[in-house]
């Protein structure tokens, strides 16, 4: 009898030894998914308020001044003076609004990651850069990674600093006139809107 009670003793022992590895197992994993969920929500909302900051510090308008050498598109898709809808979103209130094209141009775009010269914090894939608002780069278009000094000023801080090529892309770009769908603002000379960036205006 004390041998069959002895062995009863350790199966009940072994039985819970197991159940509880295997609760902690679960709790682990629940406090891992917890863990990456939060990682996540976090990233994106760093990703929500850097695209904020860019937006406040952005200038909607200009005054409708080129950089020397840019060439006007010949034959673009949409002429100077026709209507097109914006379909991006680089700042608030854009996308969806009814644009008047006030220059077309051809050229090479480029994304760029940059700190600005003011202190402020880095800006990541600012859309866009044009190759003649690089300073001393040449006829040749860049590569993603290249680095070169910003010569344009549609954001603070970002005349002189120095810009990494995220990515690049021979296209026609607009500078286009609009009015805010949020504030009702009128957007003067805006640059820059690519070509994929707009669509036709239904008749």
């Amino acid at each position: 009898m004390n041998m069959k009670k002895w062995m009863f003793s350790l199966m009940v022992t072994l039985f819970a030894t197991v159940f509880a590895a295997c609760g902690t197992d679960q709790e682990n994993e629940q406090d891992k998914e917890n863990t990456d969920t939060n990682q996540q929500q976090e990233e994106k909302n760093q990703e929500n308020n850097s695209n904020d900051a860019e937006d406040k510090d952005m200038m909607h308008s200009s005054s409708g001044e080129v950089p020397d050498g840019l060439k006007e598109a010949e034959n673009p898709k949409f002429p100077v003076d026709s209507k097109a809808i914006i379909e991006a979103s680089h700042m608030e209130g854009m996308k969806g609004a009814e644009a008047t094209i006030k220059g077309a141009y051809d050229t090479t775009v480029y994304s760029v990651t940059y700190t600005p010269t003011d202190g402020g914090e880095k800006v990541k894939n600012h859309k866009w850069v044009i190759h003649e608002e690089l300073k001393d780069v040449g006829k040749e278009p860049l590569k993603p990674g290249d680095e070169a000094t910003i010569q344009a000023s549609h954001m603070k801080g970002m005349d002189g600093a120095t810009a990494t090529i995220d990515s690049a892309e021979q296209t026609t770009v607009y500078m286009v006139d609009y009015t805010s769908t949020t504030t009702d603002e009128e957007v003067t000379n805006h640059k820059w809107v690519t070509e994929d960036e707009l669509s036709s205006v239904e008749q």
